[in-house]
């Protein structure tokens, strides 16, 4: 394939172009591994990489797309060789380097995954960084003592990738899973997807005046890709020794609270960080991915798949909120 789609965010001074453009082999990045992209998905990074100034874009023209699937093209690394199915998520794809809106992608060796077992190229792309921030959101969470004899789990930004994905992989393994949305209408597929209770995100707010332990112990724990006030809240409502999984921003990068909550009840704070987890991390959790954490039933109950000409539509909903569960671009 010398020449393939891509689809290409430029900016040269205060002039912002993005569509599909054709690209050769000569215009991709260095990289050791060539890939021929199969699927790709869109995250609310894309979302902001899609805009014009966008403080995620190292250099310009970029190719958007920080998750890919597909089969090696061409390797110079012995690890991977011609045909092999892979999968690459995060680190500097799609925003410093061009990523998986591409027919075609080369990228380092050391960022490429063999395709885990039990998973097709598209059911990765379905979970994708993703389902991935919730899987190691979980495992962060057992390290530190959890288990769904402790309590129900709140899961924050429910109708969102990394929310959806949550709360099927919970409830998948015996936990009771409280999902909080500001979406009525996505009540019947959040029980679907395993919930057990739904909440308003509206009910997530601590009243005024309230001291660190005036309100009632209610989780275990909490996989939150929200933040903002709803986090002060879960800071508030956390069992004694609980602990919250933050991955994300959407509600707001700060907060105003004090750390008398979190000492009271002897919280753990744990920040989720998908984008430079270490390859002995990464490996052998996509290959839990695979296998036990592999949602049995809402694969195809979170999935919209669409095609390159689709993605300014989606991005742009994507960047207002109007997602739900996971979409797809195949390529």
């Amino acid at each position: 394939m010398d020449r393939f789609r891509a689809f290409v965010v430029d900016q040269q001074g205060s002039t912002f172009h993005s569509g599909i453009r054709e690209l050769t082999l000569n215009d991709l990045p260095a990289g050791d591994v060539t890939i021929r992209v199969r699927y790709s998905s869109v995250n609310y990074k894309d979302g902001i990489v899609s805009q014009p100034n966008s403080r995620l874009v190292q250099t310009y023209p970029m190719v958007p797309g920080i998750d890919l699937a597909g089969e090696v093209i061409h390797s110079t690394d012995r690890r991977f060789h011609e045909g092999d199915e892979v999968i690459v998520t995060s680190y500097d794809l799609g925003t410093g380097h061009f990523g998986g809106f591409s027919e075609v992608a080369r990228v380092p060796a050391e960022w490429v995954v063999p395709l885990p077992k039990g998973l097709s190229m598209r059911e990765a792309m379905i979970l994708g960084t993703a389902g991935f921030t919730s899987a190691l959101s979980l495992k962060r969470m057992e390290d530190n003592g959890l288990t769904p004899e402790k309590g129900p789990i709140l899961v924050t930004g429910a109708t969102g990738g990394v929310g959806s994905t949550a709360v099927s992989m919970l409830s998948q393994l015996g936990y009771s899973v409280t999902a909080a949305t500001r979406k009525q209408t996505e009540h019947a597929f959040l029980k679907e997807l395993g919930a057990t209770d739904i909440i308003h995100t509206d009910e997530l707010v601590v009243p005024e005046n309230a001291r660190p332990v005036d309100l009632p112990e209610r989780w275990a724990g909490a996989v939150d890709p929200v933040a903002g006030k709803s986090l002060i809240y879960i800071f508030h409502t956390l069992q004694y020794g609980g602990s919250v999984a933050t991955s994300g921003f959407t509600g707001g990068p700060e907060i105003a609270t004090t750390v008398f909550p979190i000492m009271r009840r002897a919280i753990s704070f744990i920040g989720i960080d998908s984008v430079w987890c270490p390859m002995a991390v990464r490996a052998p959790l996509w290959e839990r991915i695979g296998a036990e954490l592999k949602p049995k039933t809402a694969l195809e109950q979170i999935v919209n798949e669409v095609t390159m000409e689709s993605l300014p539509n989606v991005l742009s909903q994507i960047l207002q909120g109007q997602a739900r569960g996971r979409t797809i671009v195949k390529l």
